[in-house]
């Protein structure tokens, strides 16, 4: 199976994550960020398509083999999710943001029976909120969500207190630490520049490594 530095080399190479310290990204929530994942850029790629697929479906089998269905998320977790579970020979799904408004007002795409013992793919895990978002209509409809699969974490304290509080587990293929140390060595980033992205990471709020 590809190894996160793997995965990160693969991220980086096609540009789909950015590092920009001095001059950061502003996320919807107004945390400026050093950093920013476009994981959709992989679809266009298929080597590193394939690439990080076969190792979302085999992750997924490894860490929770009685797994019966892949849900992803909406959007982002969709495609991937349909490769991986096309790889695993298994049944896929979807989870929308909130439920259609129309026709039969579905939220959860895809035909899900209840105790169903399902794997959630996504593409990002930032604060975990988006994950949750998924997991919490998957259970209401009877699912057992055995866990998360995802391709890339930042790694932060309230993502990782969120998730344990909703008693979710998560593997992701490659992290932030990961990421940075092959960016270092293969010259996408200063070496100077790896404290700022990791105190970034330990606590979002605090701007201090900002270069004002």
């Amino acid at each position: 199976m590809a190894s996160s530095q793997d995965i990160a080399r693969a991220l980086l190479s096609v540009r789909a994550v950015f590092l920009r310290p001095d001059e950061p990204f502003t996320w919807a929530s107004g945390i400026k960020s050093p950093i920013y994942c476009d994981n959709r850029l992989t679809l266009s790629h298929p080597e590193v398509r394939t690439l990080i697929d076969e190792a979302l479906a085999q992750v997924a089998k490894e860490c929770h083999p009685t797994l019966q269905m892949l849900m992803g998320t909406s959007t982002a977790g969709i495609a991937h999710a349909a490769i991986a579970a096309d790889r695993l020979g298994v049944p896929m799904g979807y989870v929308r943001g909130s439920a259609k408004d129309h026709g039969r007002k579905n939220q959860i795409e895809g035909r899900l029976e209840r105790g169903e013992r399902v794997v959630v793919v996504e593409d990002l895990i930032s604060t975990g909120g988006s994950v949750l978002d998924c997991v919490e209509p998957l259970r209401t409809a009877g699912a057992e969500v055995l866990g998360v699969v995802s391709i890339f974490t930042y790694g932060m304290r309230r993502a990782a207190e969120r998730l344990a509080a909703a008693q979710v587990t998560n593997h992701s293929l490659c992290d932030l630490d990961t990421l940075v140390d092959v960016a270092v060595a293969e010259g996408y980033l200063a070496a100077g520049d790896r404290p700022r992205l990791l105190a970034f990471r330990d606590d979002p709020a605090d701007e201090s490594w900002i270069r004002r």
